[in-house]
C-alpha cells in the first residue's frame, strides 16, 4: 500500500533519543517511506540522525531544540520555515515520564507541564500557518497514563490528559482548515528507555514479566515499529477522513477485559 508520504515535510518533536526510541523508530519510518523528516530535539545525538539521513539523500534536517522553552520552539519553527517553506505533519512526540508527584516541588510539576503538554501547544501555534497551507495533519503521542493513572507521576498524567483534550479541540478548531489532529496512545513499548528503568529495580526481571502477562495480545511489549506503523497510516492520505480520534497501540492492555488475564 502507498501510503503517498514520499516528499512530504514531517516534524517530529523529541526524535533524538537513543537507537530504538519512539522518536527515532518514527524518524526512520518516515523516510523508509520516502519522507523528509524533520527532527526536533535538544540532544545533539540528532545531528548524527540528520547526517546519516542525508547522506542517504534524504533532505532530513535536525533543528536542536530545548523544548521546555517556548522561545526555542518559536525558533525552531522560523528555521523550519526558512528551510522548507512548507510542513505536511507535525508529531507532537517529545515526553519524559519524570516522576513530579504530590511529593514533589511546584516548580517540578509545573516544569513536566511545561515538556509534556505546552510544547505540543506552542510547536503547534508556530507550525499553523504553514499546516493550513498544505492541509496538514497533527498526530499527538500520548500515554496510557491519561486514562488509567499510574501513581508518583501527576505532572505527567496531568500533562498527557491534557495532550488528550487539545487532541479533540484542534480536530475542532482546525476542521474548517482541512487539518486532521489525531493522537496515539502508547501503553507498554519495550524501548530503551523502559530497559533502563527496568534496570534500576532490584527485582526487575519478575516485574518484567508480571507486566507482560498483564498485556492480552500475545502476552508482550509493543514493539517501536508497531508504534511507528500506526503512526504512519494514521497521518497518510490512506487514513484521510480520521480525525479526533485516540488510537491505542497496546496489544489491549488498557481496554479488554481483565477476565482475559485469568490463568
Amino acid at each position: 500500500m502507498d501510503l503517498k508520504l514520499k516528499d512530504k515535510v514531517v516534524v517530529v518533536t523529541g526524535a533524538a533519543g537513543i537507537k530504538g526510541s519512539i522518536g527515532e523508530t518514527i524518524v526512520q519510518a518516515l523516510a523508509n517511506e520516502g519522507a523528509i523528516p524533520v527532527i526536533v530535539d535538544r540532544n545533539a545525538r540528532g545531528f548524527e540522525y540528520a547526517e546519516a539521513l542525508q547522506q542517504k539523500g534524504i533532505n532530513s534536517i535536525f533543528v536542536q531544540t530545548d523544548l521546555s522553552k517556548v522561545d526555542q520552539i518559536e525558533a525552531a519553527a522560523k528555521v523550519i520555515n526558512d528551510t522548507y517553506g512548507k510542513v505536511d505533519v507535525l508529531i507532537n512526540n517529545v515526553g519524559v515520564n519524570d516522576g513530579a508527584g504530590l511529593d514533589s516541588s511546584m516548580e517540578e510539576f509545573i516544569n513536566s507541564i511545561r515538556l509534556n503538554m505546552v510544547s505540543f501547544f506552542a510547536m503547534t501555534k508556530y507550525l499553523l500557518p504553514l499546516l493550513k497551507n498544505s492541509k496538514g495533519n497533527i498526530l499527538n503521542i500520548a500515554s496510557k497514563v491519561a486514562l488509567t493513572g499510574q501513581g508518583g507521576t501527576s505532572g505527567y498524567a496531568a500533562a498527557k490528559g491534557g495532550v488528550l483534550g487539545l487532541t479533540r479541540e484542534w480536530a475542532v478548531d482546525l476542521i474548517k482548515y482541512g487539518i486532521r489532529s489525531n493522537a496515539i496512545v502508547i501503553a507498554e513499548s519495550w524501548t530503551p528507555a523502559y530497559k533502563n528503568w527496568i534496570d534500576t529495580l532490584e527485582n526487575g526481571e519478575e516485574k518484567l514479566k508480571s507486566i507482560v502477562k498483564k498485556i492480552p495480545l500475545e502476552n508482550r511489549m509493543t514493539t517501536p515499529e508497531e508504534v511507528a506503523n500506526q503512526c504512519l497510516f494514521t497521518i497518510s492520505e490512506v487514513s484521510s477522513h480520521t480525525t479526533g480520534q485516540f488510537i491505542t497501540v497496546d496489544g489491549g492492555y488498557v481496554h479488554l477485559d481483565r477476565a482475559l488475564l485469568t490463568e
